[in-house]
């Protein structure tokens, strides 16, 4: 089978189409899934660089978290789906090829108003998203949530799921173009953070309260100043460090708010764990993409042949959304 190979940590001169074995058929609770469309995350970026290997039993040189296809094969224990059923999912690696071996408890079937390369764009952001603010940090009612990157493919599914649930969003974003874009999915407020600085503006516009939950892609600097613009008993939830792995702060605001600072991550979970965020994806997730509440975010698609040209494009940080590869 065709697949994305990195012929050698670095560059994006690395990345080629090879031809590779094709994955074993499905045993027990196993699906194989042709792969019609793959997205394209920064983790991708990281592994093309050798700076974020997958997990052991994974092929360090073929990089994917998230795919949709159809399924062409499944193992004797499998009840939820069936041959030819339209799917997608996530995974620790090697999405990015034309069939994928996968867990079934790892997969939901695609709602019939969205094709492949929609569908694509949806699993590894929604999940994330989801299991960050609802699961672990429980956004409720009259709750406001504040997201970093805000028009980054988390960022949006965060925004989008908020206001589904008629809940109020700020967002930050390096542009006010992606504030203003942010804005035709329901931001209610946004931050440009040229320069960094954004705990002021929160505050100013919860007339002095704050946040009840933070959703950070970025980490670095961001951090000190979450804490500030956190009301009592806030949760902080860290997903990505775009900004940097470190940061100066204050523990004592951490004590006297009682605030509630949590990382996560999908690819380094156990199978128990990822099978339960995919399950509440499905049952909260998935019916609302069914009836039009919420939207994949696909920004550009590209022909699985051009994956350089995606890498290129996914680094010049002016995506809005996802990016997808197309088998």
């Amino acid at each position: 089978m065709k697949a994305v190979y990195i012929t050698e940590f670095g560059r994006i001169e690395n990345l080629e189409i090879r031809e590779v074995d094709g994955p074993p058929r499905p045993t027990g609770g196993q699906v194989l899934v042709r792969v019609r469309a793959a997205g394209l995350n920064r983790a991708d970026l990281l592994q093309r660089r050798g700076l974020y290997p997958p997990p052991e039993g994974y092929d360090p040189k073929i990089p994917g978290l998230e795919f949709a296809g159809e399924v062409v094969e499944v193992g004797e224990k499998v009840r939820d789906f069936k041959i030819d059923d339209s799917v997608f999912g996530i995974t620790s690696g090697e999405a990015q090829a034309e069939f994928h071996l996968i867990d079934a408890v790892l997969l939901a079937k695609i709602p019939g108003n969205l094709n492949f390369t929609e569908a694509a764009a949806i699993p590894e952001v929604f999940i994330t998203a989801h299991d960050a603010v609802f699961t672990q940090a429980q956004l409720s009612a009259n709750e406001t949530l504040l997201i970093h990157a805000v028009g980054s493919g988390v960022g949006l599914a965060g925004l989008q799921m908020a206001k589904a649930n008629g809940l109020s969003v700020i967002g930050t974003s390096r542009t006010d173009e992606k504030l203003e874009r942010c804005r035709e999915f329901g931001l209610d407020h946004g931050i440009v953070t040229g320069n960094g600085h954004f705990g002021e503006s929160v505050l100013a516009l919860t007339g002095g309260e704050g946040v009840d939950v933070i959703l950070d892609l970025v980490g670095g600097d961001y951090f000190e100043q979450n804490l500030r613009c956190l009301k009592t008993k806030g949760r902080l939830m860290l997903v990505g460090l775009t900004g940097g792995a470190t940061a100066n702060f204050d523990l004592g605001i951490t004590l006297r708010k009682r605030l509630k600072i949590a990382g996560t991550a999908l690819r380094s979970r156990s199978l128990e764990e990822k099978s339960a965020a995919v399950k509440a994806f499905a049952n909260d997730v998935v019916p609302l993409l069914a009836n039009g509440k919420l939207t994949p975010n696909v920004d550009r698609v590209f022909p699985v042949g051009e994956v350089r040209a995606a890498h290129e494009y996914l680094e010049s940080n002016e995506s809005f959304g996802k990016i997808i590869l197309e088998f």
